[in-house]
């Protein structure tokens, strides 16, 4: 399934940016979980709208930083919901558990129902699922290019 294989793309543009973010979102289902990581302003809440454009939510699409978690509808029935989580606040706090962090947020969504796109998560958000799809995303800061890396874990 190509979906579910590994790449590195290099990305000149938002819109690249995007468009990667709706191939990969193309093959997700319910209980997936996206783990995007990359440094500050590398594109990671760009490439989680474009993977809710390819799951066809509602929107839009904004970093979750102050609220930690956002639950995005599916347009059509049978599909599921995209929950975009930041856990850029809890970086600090080693031994959080975010499985009791969201499900103290009371997301009105079961988390199994949805795909989970996870902002900084890289070492909390594999909690969540076993199989997950990394995202790394890295910015040349001179030339504005992302180099995005992207592979799912082992089952």
């Amino acid at each position: 399934m190509a979906e579910r294989s590994a790449g590195t793309a290099e990305l000149a543009t938002t819109e690249d940016t995007i468009a990667l973010g709706a191939t990969l979102g193309a093959g997700l289902k319910a209980g997936d979980v996206v783990v995007l990581s990359g440094p500050l302003g590398a594109g990671k809440t760009v490439m989680a709208k474009g993977i809710a454009q390819a799951m066809d939510v509602d929107g839009p699409v904004v970093s979750p930083t102050f609220v930690l978690a956002r639950v995005h509808r599916a347009r059509q029935a049978g599909r599921p919901a995209m929950v975009h989580v930041d856990m850029y606040r809890l970086l600090d706090h080693p031994g959080v558990d975010l499985l009791g962090e969201l499900d103290a947020l009371d997301l009105d969504t079961d988390l199994d129902d949805a795909v989970v796109v996870v902002e900084w998560g890289e070492g909390l958000a594999e909690r969540l699922s076993e199989h997950h799809l990394d995202i790394r995303i890295e910015r040349d800061t001179e030339t504005e290019t992302r180099t995005v890396i992207w592979q799912w874990s082992a089952p």
